[in-house]
């Protein structure tokens, strides 16, 4: 599983309407609403790093309103929780 955390900067008259179109991807498990630099956070878990490259370049960044983004790949996740399992339902292999 890859996962990666995307920092969106989106006009702002539009940043309700691109969260719900990014929570509504497969592939993005959460978004987030942030104050500071930036505007969204989405978290993604997805397959493969290709999986990756295909909803960040071909599916995100076609959305009107988002005008810039930096994408974070987690080397390695910490936390009490097995996020390996529960992100992995229903993916095959």
């Amino acid at each position: 599983m890859v996962t990666a955390i995307v920092l969106l900067n989106v006009e702002h008259s539009k940043v309700n309407d691109v969260a719900e179109k990014l929570a509504a991807m497969d592939g993005i498990s959460e978004v987030y609403s942030v104050g500071g630099r930036f505007d969204l956070v989405a978290l993604i878990r997805v397959a493969a790093n290709e999986d990756l490259a295909d909803l960040v370049t071909n599916h995100m960044r076609s959305l009107p309103g988002i005008e810039d983004t930096e994408t974070m790949i987690a080397f390695r996740a910490y936390s009490k929780h097995d996020l390996e399992s529960m992100f992995s339902i229903g993916m095959e292999n």
